[in-house]
């Protein structure tokens, strides 16, 4: 008997219902072709002869519920918006810290330093990707998904994603082009990425100021909602009711760690 073709939609209501989240979850998938992209069900091009930045276009997927097919031609050219994807290398004016040099950083060494350590997937292999609201299930399977959520919401879920296979998360922290802590490294790596979202996701992209950012692979999310379950029935769930700095914590503890204290 084959196995039951994955409820992207459930999972992503699901996802949304447990955190609260503000928005669906976003699914990414890259493709070695244009071609192979434009093939996706429901797929829609951004406008002709503008060239968003990638935080842009994720935005519009976020919040508008567009499926987007996004190549090189479609962001600012040879930058890291495309470069963090893998969709170009960027041009050398970035590698070479010249780009961000007085701008983000005093000196051009820590720009050039900046670019060299940033997370990206290799240029070459793919030339499209594809964005869509992980509900509607068009892209099967994503190499990511995408969360938006605030601290609050983001520690319940490494917390569910810790509670069957301790592993420690990793919080890397780019700066500026911080796409390339989540995506950049969530693609390139397929482990769990979180970010801070930077100046540039904040003013073009939509991001609030309250929200931090994952990428995750589908394995991850089925992980994150059993352990949410799991959690939610130890009393552990969202939203983190507050208790007060100045009364006796020992009701609290009771709860959890009766037969422990």
């Amino acid at each position: 008997m084959s196995p039951s073709p994955p409820d992207y939609a459930k999972a992503s209501e699901d996802l949304k219902a447990k955190l609260r989240l503000r928005a669906d979850p976003i699914a990414l998938k890259l493709f070695e072709s244009k071609e192979a992209m434009e093939a996706v069900r429901g797929i829609r091009r951004p406008e002709a002869g503008v060239r968003f930045s990638m935080c842009q276009l994720i935005g519009q997927v976020r919040w508008l519920g567009f499926t987007l097919g996004i190549t090189h031609d479609n962001v600012m050219p040879d930058s890291n918006c495309g470069g963090v994807a893998g969709l170009n290398v960027p041009a050398q004016k970035y590698l070479d810290g010249s780009m961000f040099h007085n701008v983000w950083f005093a000196t051009v060494e820590a720009s050039r330093e900046h670019q060299a350590k940033m997370p990206r997937v290799p240029a070459g292999k793919y030339q499209a990707l594809a964005a869509s609201p992980l509900a509607r299930g068009r892209l099967d399977p994503p190499d990511a998904v995408l969360v938006y959520a605030t601290p609050g919401q983001m520690i319940l879920l490494v917390n569910a994603l810790q509670h069957r296979k301790y592993f420690r998360a990793d919080f890397t922290v780019t700066g500026e082009t911080a796409c390339a802590d989540s995506w950049g490294r969530g693609l390139s790596t397929g482990e769990p990425s979180i970010s801070i979202p930077c100046f540039a996701e904040r003013r073009f992209g939509g991001v609030q100021d309250d929200e931090l950012l994952v990428s995750l692979r589908m394995e991850h999310v089925h992980e994150v909602l059993e352990g949410l379950d799991w959690l939610a029935g130890r009393g552990i769930r969202y939203p983190i009711p507050p208790y007060g700095p100045q009364c006796d914590p020992a009701p609290a503890f009771k709860v959890n760690y009766a037969d422990k204290l």
